[in-house]
């Protein structure tokens, strides 16, 4: 007589499991597709403000008025930050990133270790660097001056922009790390 066999097993976190998806085998390649989605929505959404302030024109009852402001150089900084921040992480090794030890062993592969978590630091804060400065300039720049909603669009963009960046570049990381279909992790 076999005993049946019971729903609950000692390594699952949750009560209810979570149902297998048909995609589930495709999880990297699907990973990097968002990402690439993601990173190309983001740079849509503000190419799309810049066109708009490009073309703005004033309103037909006051056609001798000037447009109160445009997307400008300074706009295009913080997603310049933000992209280049979002190249510098996702281009680490990141077997150079899992080391034995602390950041004060400068071994044979501790300065190797050090640097890339520098290089990754350093990625991380021109991400972080360009939505503050996004944010900042969507502060200053538009809501300050109180312009009209389609003016704040701008602001609303360039944020957008990079939140979405930085969104990309956490989807991208995480399909980097995992496991691809045909990949098997022999280690003796």
């Amino acid at each position: 007589m076999a005993i049946p066999p019971s729903p609950y097993d000692p390594r699952r976190i949750f009560v209810i499991s979570f149902p297998a998806l048909p995609f589930a085998k495709h999880k990297r390649a699907l990973g990097v597709y968002v990402a690439g989605a993601l990173f190309a929505l983001a740079h849509w959404i503000f190419w799309d403000a810049a066109v708009l302030s490009a073309h703005a024109q004033p309103p037909r009852s006051a056609p001798h008025e000037t447009i109160p402001v445009h997307v400008t150089f300074l706009d295009w900084i913080p997603g310049i930050c933000s992209t280049l921040g979002l190249l510098i992480v996702n281009m680490i090794n990141k077997e150079n990133l899992k080391g034995a030890g602390s950041a004060a062993s400068f071994g044979e592969d501790g300065g190797v270790i050090w640097r890339a978590r520098l290089f990754l630091f350093m990625g991380f804060a021109l991400m972080a660097g360009g939505l503050a400065g996004s944010v900042s300039v969507l502060v200053l720049k538009y809501i300050v001056q109180l312009y009209e909603e389609r003016f704040v669009y701008y602001g609303y963009a360039n944020v957008a922009q990079n939140v979405g960046l930085m969104l990309s570049g956490i989807v991208l990381w995480i399909a980097q790390n995992t496991t691809g279909e045909y990949e098997y992790n022999l280690t003796l």
